[in-house]
């Protein structure tokens, strides 16, 4: 004798009788129920992303109506105008450019330098001092890493997941190292910190500083992106005029156009990590 039971309307027990008389369950899957589920899952994945990117534009709103005006008019253009009387181009230049370089040394970050670079040198010469000055930056950590090499292994130890998807630069051919370093420096993984840390995955120079070079354009682009669009507000509240509504429209989707590039790009740079791993893993195996 058999007869049907309904679960939870997504699967099917049969139950059955054996030869003594007992009874016993026989579960059975509904791959349809299972493809209905999935389809909710996705939908409920779209409406949240939708109203993730409704609230970042209500948040760019408001920050480019009052929050951004403000601290532009207390800090930014003060600090503009003391840089003009107090220094000149190339001075400036040169301070920019040695902040980028020695503040990753230091532990301490380059954003803020980037974004000056962007305001005062625009997206040519702006990119070009940002992409000279990182070399630097990203090769004496390496270079100081390598004298404290153990010391680095046995702290990296202390983190088995973390360390685990960063020794996966270190293996392969120089390509397979180049593409996870780029991968890496795209990833939200801290980046003063792998300075340091690369040397103990046994990542070779050349791989390292011109894969940190290539994952580094999306975030020095976008820095000098910050700084231009920070120069554009300073001009407008410093001349007392109003952004008009196609302007603030302009900047508030340029703003989140700079921030879904940044989240696209860390998504993709994690998922092509964790294939580089399983590639990793099914050498060693």
């Amino acid at each position: 004798m058999t007869y049907d039971i309904n679960v939870d309307g997504d699967h099917t027990r049969d139950v059955d009788h054996n030869h003594d008389g007992g009874e016993y369950v026989k579960l059975m899957w509904d791959p349809q129920s299972e493809a209905t589920a999935t389809n909710r899952r996705g939908l409920w994945y779209w409406v949240k992303l939708v109203l993730c990117f409704l609230c970042l534009g209500l948040f760019a709103l408001v920050a480019f109506k009052w929050v951004v005006p403000l601290f532009i008019e207390k800090v930014i253009i003060p600090m503009i105008n003391w840089e003009r009387k107090t220094f000149s181009s190339p001075v400036l230049a040169f301070l920019v450019f040695a902040s980028i370089a020695l503040f990753p040394t230091l532990i301490l970050p380059s954003s803020p330098s980037m974004w000056l670079a962007g305001m005062i040198f625009g997206y040519g010469l702006g990119f070009l001092l940002i992409m000279s000055a990182v070399a630097v930056g990203v090769s004496l950590p390496f270079l100081i890493g390598s004298i404290f090499h153990r010391k680095i292994e046995v702290w990296l130890e202390k983190y088995p997941k973390r360390a685990s998807f960063l020794r996966s630069a270190g293996e392969g051919n120089w390509f397979h190292q180049l593409r996870a370093v780029a991968l890496i420096r795209v990833s939200p993984f801290p980046y003063v910190l792998y300075n340091y840390c690369a040397v103990a995955t046994n990542v070779k120079y050349w791989p390292y500083l011109f894969g940190s070079l290539v994952g580094m354009v999306p975030d020095i682009v976008v820095s000098i992106y910050t700084g231009i669009l920070i120069k554009t507000l300073a001009n407008v509240s410093h001349q007392n005029r109003t952004l008009s509504a196609s302007q603030i429209i302009l900047n508030v989707v340029g703003f989140c156009i700079t921030v879904a590039t940044i989240i696209i790009f860390t998504v993709y740079a994690k998922r092509q990590l964790k294939e580089l791993q399983k590639e990793d893993d099914l050498l060693l195996q």
